[in-house]
């Protein structure tokens, strides 16, 4: 049985059997439990029940299985055997029928004479025309493949811009007055407005000095609207960056006026320990985000130490006195709010996942339905939630029912049901009226008429009643599951599900149990009924339904898992636990909480980076796993003669031992040119550039005047690692900066610096900032908004009489003006973020991402060497790539909403060729995954066995997979270099055509062979799941030309004519083609 290892079809056994089990289920059961347990299953999961086990009625002798009905039931009914060669020649030929709807016989000519490419390393490709491309077709698709963002008004349009504020206006204010919106709001103004009111008292004023305001500004970087665990991190990380900057700038001060010769330098000395000093956090908080509060408030703090108040002559030491008690006031302040307003115990966002995520896939069980496009972006979405959720769990302190490793279970097993579910093609016709009888009458070759019952037919009428039950018992559970972990969460009342939703799961795992056992029975009775089919692969239709059942199958399996977890956490968690952060600290260097991302900004662009990072890592670790061992014997086995040599070094390794040295120098070298030192350069330009005249002695006056330092300050923190901003932004923000500062001289003159009065315009300016701020998607306009009013209105209070106070807010207010829209330009200028260009990247990772997944995707589960069997581990590895690739597409999806906030002055933006590709992007991506499932259950092993048929189709299969590989490597490096696709293209159709009647004629022969006939024909899931094999990757060819076409419309066309051709097909393709720029 050595052949069929691997290619069984186990069904869910649990432990429990109700004592009206059908005797042929529990044969199955028993002969799979004695035969060592469950296969692979296409789902990944091994299905396990907890409810108590009982005993078994015993089975009955094969004989008098199949005496009792006409259906006979094998013994081994449980297994996958080989299908028969005839199967696997109408399997065949219904492929052909699938590839001949794509390329058509006029097109190609599979006449080859006898003439073979059998050379290593070359493939035999057919070049064929293109097919034109359909605009009306373009202009359909592009309404289901565009995000739901580009149905709302363009947000540059100015004709809409006062109506989309006005409504969004009505948005927050019902989302604060009805919604856990409101209390945040409340938590984060409040710790403002106790340290500005603190501020405003004079006592307290004379007593912190002139910089008194830091303890609000303090209170606004690590506002208390936040979980427990993230405020103790905020306020460590911050507390240790101002130690680290004050340090670092005191350092540099007493450098610099530690002798007369120093002295005479001190502005030198000072922006020689700045910038050096901008150059480490810079590249500290674009590499490690954990570390983000930390390196932000130690470059404010060494900006406040080494340009306010300086001096060639001497320290004022009180100003480090007058900066770091404030700030270390706001933190308490700000930790004091946390505690004692609405606490959040680190447990909201991971209800919040979990509420959208059951939610989400209770929907999704709503069959049968028209695939939904977006309820399945959904599905992949909840990928990401539940992962972040994790995370962020486990990076802080939290106070909850969930252990981390229960978590971790519960997220394994949820993405697993969301991977189940996204295999099913939910637009099924199991589902209608088969009540009435058809009969069909055919005519064969010979003139004959034979009429038989439809297939189809007899498939629903069977496999309806026992998917509708499991189906229903799948969203029941769903339920239940739902209500359980609201419950534990403690967030019910807010979130749902309703108070009479039942959170007994024990009763729907014992009606799962029996819906499951029902639906086993009546698949064994299908398959094994006598007058079924000669095979099952030349009734695709038919078919269908059984892989549609076969997947509920598999779903139901995931919903057991999950059920099983969900009872087992209620049983256990019973009690509050305060769990520490356990994540590793290697990787939780780079992670950070939610509301620190929300905070710093440019989420989209920064995950993008890191959810491609993590697939090309992914993907590294799975080539380094494929690498054969090294032999243990370095003799040459022949003489090398005229053998070339490779290198070691070309590999991107070191050659020797010797050059291990180098080696190092060259990856560091190389390190050096990545986007981390490019920020940390800009970064160092931009701080030196706006303090420099605060270095320079005839300055001082003014600069100290102004406080002009606090223009370097919002430069620091205007600045983002990854996306600079938008011409959107750039307004916005400078009107931010501008309002803030008219707003607090509007305070001033209204009551001439009456702490009543300021208190009054402190709470109508800064609700709506501080709301911006936290919660909107727009958080550094907020931030610049809140800082600009802040520092304002606090310092202009210790004026002198002789001033204007009116040309003091002027000034200030042009200093935050400038050291806001300065890092904007700069980005502008040093390697601009262009999101239209990023798509365009993304794109072309993803097609690469793509061919090495089918690469694998090949060479593990299909084209396998003999023992070679994909193994548990290889299924885990692949499902985690899957995960991260359904990541991926949700970030370019992303990436081409952001698109819309770019001004481009050639011509408008077109999104429609990248939405379409991507869309066609993840419909491969999807085949690819139906291949890899339905290789667990099918693969050609006939050819493996039979080395003469493995070798006549070896130059087939080369030929089938190196055109896809082929066209996928042109197509990705078209689209990253941004060079025209050829017009001809090996066709990967001709090629799996000339495979699919190459196999029909090998398995003909084999089929007409003694030596190498079956003894017994065998109708198996195997025999199905080669039509869904070949279907899938029949699936893949179509979505190769649909990328090719939408990849022409991205980047054009090049053609072969004379140059007179050449030159205005170049013409016209750049005008159709905008989108280059």
């Amino acid at each position: 049985m050595e052949q069929e290892r691997g290619r069984q079809r186990i069904p869910i056994s649990e432990s429990h059997r109700n004592a009206s089990q059908s005797q042929a289920v529990a044969e199955s059961s028993a002969i799979a439990m004695e035969t060592g347990g469950p296969s692979l299953d296409p789902s990944g999961l091994e299905v396990t029940s907890n409810i108590p086990s009982a005993s078994p009625s015993p089975s009955p002798s094969p004989s008098q299985s199949q005496s009792q009905s006409p259906l006979s039931l094998s013994p081994t009914r449980g297994y996958l055997a080989r299908p028969s060669y005839d199967s696997r020649r109408c399997s065949s030929a219904v492929s052909i029928m699938q590839i001949d709807e794509i390329i058509s016989d006029d097109r190609i000519n599979m006449e080859t004479y006898g003439v073979i490419e059998n050379r290593e390393g070359f493939f035999d490709a057919l070049f064929l025309k293109p097919g034109p491309v359909n605009p009306e077709d373009i202009a359909e698709r592009s309404k289901a493949t565009l995000p739901k963002e580009f149905e709302k008004s363009h947000p540059l349009s100015a004709k809409h811009f006062l109506p989309r504020q006005f409504h969004e206006i009505k948005s927050v204010a019902c989302k604060v007055a009805t919604t856990r919106a409101g209390i945040k709001l409340l938590k984060s103004f409040l710790g403002f407005f106790i340290a500005y009111n603190l501020c405003l008292v004079q006592p307290v004023h004379n007593w912190l000095g002139r910089y008194d305001y830091i303890m609000a500004v303090s209170a606004i970087l690590n506002h208390p609207g936040r979980s427990f665990g993230s405020q103790v991190d905020g306020a460590v990380a911050t507390i240790v960056g101002t130690a680290a900057g004050l340090a670092w700038g005191a350092l540099g001060l007493l450098l610099s006026t530690s002798t007369h010769d120093a002295g005479s330098g001190y502005g030198g000395i000072l922006a020689l320990f700045s910038a050096l000093f901008f150059l480490g956090i810079a590249y500290i908080r674009s590499f490690f985000i954990r570390l983000y509060q930390t390196v932000l408030c130690a470059g404010i703090a060494v900006i406040f130490t080494t340009l306010a108040e300086t001096s060639s002559l001497d320290i004022r030491w009180s100003k480090f006195w007058s900066y770091a008690i404030p700030w270390l006031l706001g933190q308490a302040i700000a930790m004091t709010v946390n505690c004692l307003v609405f606490p959040d115990a680190g447990n909201r966002h991971l209800a919040v996942a979990l509420d959208k995520s059951f939610k989400t896939i209770e929907e999704s069980l709503v069959i049968p339905r028209p695939r939904d496009t977006r309820l399945r972006r959904r599905l992949a979405k909840t990928f990401m939630d539940m992962s972040l959720a994790y995370r962020d769990m486990r990076i802080e302190i939290t106070i909850t029912r969930f252990r981390p490793m229960d978590l971790r279970e519960l997220r394994n097993v949820v993405q697993g049901v969301v991977r189940a579910i996204l295999s099913m093609d939910t637009d099924t016709d199991l589902f209608e009226d088969w009540t009435n009888p058809v009969e069909i009458t055919i005519a064969d070759d010979a003139g004959s008429e034979a009429s038989f019952e439809d297939s189809r037919r007899k498939v629903a009428q069977v496999l309806v009643d026992p998917t509708e039950e499991v189906i229903s018992c799948m969203s029941e559970g769903i339920r239940r599951c739902h209500a359980v972990l609201m419950d534990l969460t403690g967030w019910r009342k807010h979130f749902g599900p309703p108070a009479d939703t039942s959170s007994d799961i024990a009763s729907v795992q014992l009606r799962m149990e029996t819906a499951l056992e029902a639906f086993d029975t009546a698949e064994m009775l299908l398959l094994r009924s006598e007058d079924r089919p000669e095979t099952y692969a030349e009734h695709g239709q038919a078919v269908e339904l059984f892989v549609f059942a076969r997947h509920v199958r598999e779903t139901a399996a995931t919903i057991v898992n999950l059920m099983a977890k969900v009872h087992d956490m209620s049983t256990h968690s019973n009690r509050k636990r305060v769990n520490l952060p356990t994540y590793p600290p290697e990787k939780a260097m780079y992670r950070t909480n939610a509301q620190v991302r929300h905070d710093r900004g440019g989420i989209t662009a920064g995950m993008y980076r890191a959810t491609f990072a993590e697939i090309g890592k992914l993907i590294k670790l799975t080539s380094t796993s494929e690498k054969r061992q090294p032999r243990e014997n370095y003799e040459a086995v022949t003489e090398p003669d005229d053998s070339k040599m490779t290198e070691p070094s070309i590999t991107g390794q070191p050659a020797s031992d010797q050059d291990k040295l180098g080696y190092r120098i060259w990856i560091i070298l190389r390190r050096l040119q990545g986007f981390e030192s490019r920020y940390a350069l800009k970064v160092a330009i931009l701080t030196t550039l706006l303090a420099l005249p605060g270095w320079l002695r005839s300055e001082s006056a003014w600069w100290n005047r102004y406080e002009a330092w606090w223009a370097v300050c919002m430069g620091w923190i205007m600045i983002h690692p990854r996306i600079g901003g938008n011409i959107q932004d750039f307004f916005t923000r400078a009107s931010a900066a501008l309002l803030g500062a008219a707003w607090s001289g509007a305070a001033h003159a209204a009551g001439g610096g009456n702490p009543y009065v300021l208190a009054v315009f402190t709470t109508i300016y800064m609700v709506p900032m501080m709301y911006r701020f936290t919660q909107s998607t727009h958080p550094r306009s907020g931030l610049v908004g809140c800082l600009s009013f802040t520092v304002i209105s606090l310092s202009l209070r210790s004026h002198s009489e002789d001033s204007s106070i009116t040309l003091l807010g002027v000034h200030k207010g042009i200093v935050f003006f400038v050291g806001t829209i300065a890092p904007i330009l700069i980005n502008w200028i040093l390697w601009p973020f262009i999101a239209r260009h990023e798509l365009r990247h993304a794109l072309s990772s993803m097609i690469i991402f793509m061919s090495i997944m089918y690469r694998n995707v090949v060479a593990d589960y299909v084209y396998f060497d003999k023992g070679k069997d994909p193994t548990p581990e290889d299924i885990r590895q692949s499902e985690m790539l899957e995960s991260r690739m359904r990541e991926g597409f949700v970030r370019i999806r992303q990436l081409l909403v952001m698109t819309r906030h770019e001004i481009r002055l050639r011509a408008p933006f077109d999104p429609i060729p990248y939405s379409c590709l991507a869309a066609s992007c993840e419909r491969f991506f999807e085949y690819l995954i139906a291949v890899r499932q339905s290789a667990l259950f099918y693969n050609p092993d006939y050819i493996r066995d039979n080395p003469v048929a493995a070798e006549k189709l070896l130059f087939y299969r080369r030929d089938a997979v190196a055109a896809i590989l082929g066209n996928l490597y042109i197509l990705a490096g078209a689209l990253k270099s941004q060079r025209k696709v050829p017009r001809y293209l090996p066709s990967a159709a001709a090629a799996r055509k000339k495979l699919l009647h190459k196999s029909e004629e090998v398995a003909r022969e084999i089929a007409e062979s003694t030596e190498f006939q079956e003894l017994e024909r065998q109708k198996t899931w195997s025999d199905i799941y080669s039509y869904s094999y070949n279907e899938s990757l029949t699936g893949c060819v179509a979505q190769l030309e649909e990328l090719e076409q939408f990849t022409k419309l991205i980047v054009g066309e090049k053609t072969f004519e004379s140059s007179k051709h050449t030159q205005y097909d170049e013409e016209e393709d750049a005008d159709e083609s905008p989108e280059r720029l």
